[in-house]
């Protein structure tokens, strides 16, 4: 008895060691969700009251930040280039890119389809003893191996200098 019991808690108690970071698609925290916080630049006193803009309900502030902006600043682009459309400089690429034809709306079509995979691959993963990996579960048919890609693409000749080398025992001469 005492060796069906051990079977049984080992494996469990190890299953608790895993790290599923980021990957879990639910929450169980009752706190605020920080990413639906965003910080305001500081306020600042206008040198004359009488010249300030009409207010605008619903629109931006002028205290409000913008992470499209202040990510294409640090990495060195303009944030002034974002309301004027493309730039002229990526006209061509854009061009490219679109040659086949744009989706109006993709970004929503796919965030529906993605939930309706998640809803259908979840049907029969309700009921666990142990916690589980929900986008493993989800995505698992989905999934790369880099390493067995990678060996794919070299053995049919493509050259692959960002990948890793391929691994060989290490000789220290």
């Amino acid at each position: 008895m005492r060796r069906i019991a051990l079977m049984i808690l080992i494996p469990l108690a190890l299953s608790a060691c895993a790290n599923k970071g980021l990957r879990d698609l639910r929450t169980e925290s009752k706190g605020p969700d920080e990413f639906m916080l965003s910080p305001s630049a500081p306020l600042q006193e206008p040198a004359n009251y009488s010249d300030l803009p009409p207010p605008t309900p619903g629109q931006a502030n002028l205290t409000d930040r913008s992470a499209t902006s202040e990510g294409v600043a640090a990495f060195g682009g303009n944030p002034q280039a974002l309301s004027g459309g493309v730039d002229g400089r990526d006209g061509a690429l854009v061009n490219h890119a679109s040659r086949l034809g744009v989706t109006p709306g993709i970004r929503g079509i796919l965030a529906e389809t993605d939930a309706q995979f998640r809803k259908r691959k979840a049907r029969f993963t309700q009921i666990r003893i142990v916690p589980v990996d929900r986008y493993e579960q989800a995505y698992k048919r989905q999934a790369l191996d880099a390493a067995t890609e990678a060996a794919r693409w070299r053995r049919a000749g493509a050259r692959t200098p960002s990948a890793p080398p391929v691994n060989r025992r290490f000789n220290p001469s």
